[in-house]
């Protein structure tokens, strides 16, 4: 069957906690909508995506997506994933477009925004002494860049922590290990 324009799409909460009853939501979903979902869990594989569409049922992040699944045309989908961004290792860091930087260390990551302040150009200064290409996020729907912190790098953002726009941010810079950069750009 070829691939339909949109599919109806039950969604609701799959959020841990105690017994509580949530509403289902149902909405006609863009099936392109719907693989790029399944493109961020999966990546590009057009046999898995295939056979998560037959099956009708997703878990993404804190939500349950099902839908009356269906038999796809293998050429169809992988035209509709031709039309989706590659990673590509030739991309240079473009400072401009980057959105988001994860520091990363032994718990999660610290998310830091563009609008974070003054303490981006910090950033961006790290950034500018080399990163290197890391694939593409279809999650973040981003160019993914990482570098290994050194220790004086790590000393040089946690001096600029008070440049944050941010006080709860600044005070988990000052408390997180972190040993990593990841700088999302997007295209």
């Amino acid at each position: 069957m070829a691939l339909p324009h949109t599919v109806r799409v039950k969604l609701s909460s799959e959020a841990a906690g105690a017994i509580s009853i949530t509403p289902v939501v149902v909405q006609e979903m863009p099936v392109r909508e719907l693989v790029e979902h399944l493109l961020g869990l999966v990546g590009k594989d057009a046999v898995r995506i295939r056979e998560i569409l037959r099956r009708g049922s997703l878990v993404s992040g804190a939500s349950r997506f099902r839908w009356e699944g269906w038999e796809t045309e293998p050429e169809g989908l992988v035209q509709m994933l031709a039309t989706f961004p590659d990673a590509d290792a030739s991309r240079l860091f473009a400072a401009n477009r980057c959105i988001r930087v994860l520091l990363r260390g032994r718990s999660r990551p610290l998310e830091i925004p563009r609008e974070s302040g003054k303490f981006w150009n910090a950033l961006m200064d790290v950034a500018s002494a080399g990163v290197a290409y890391a694939g593409y996020s279809y999650r973040e729907r981003a160019d993914r860049y990482a570098k290994e912190l050194s220790l004086p790098e790590r000393e040089f953002l946690r001096a600029a922590s008070g440049k944050l726009r941010y006080r709860a941010l600044q005070e988990q810079l000052l408390t997180v290990v972190f040993e990593q950069a990841e700088f999302l750009v997007e295209r």
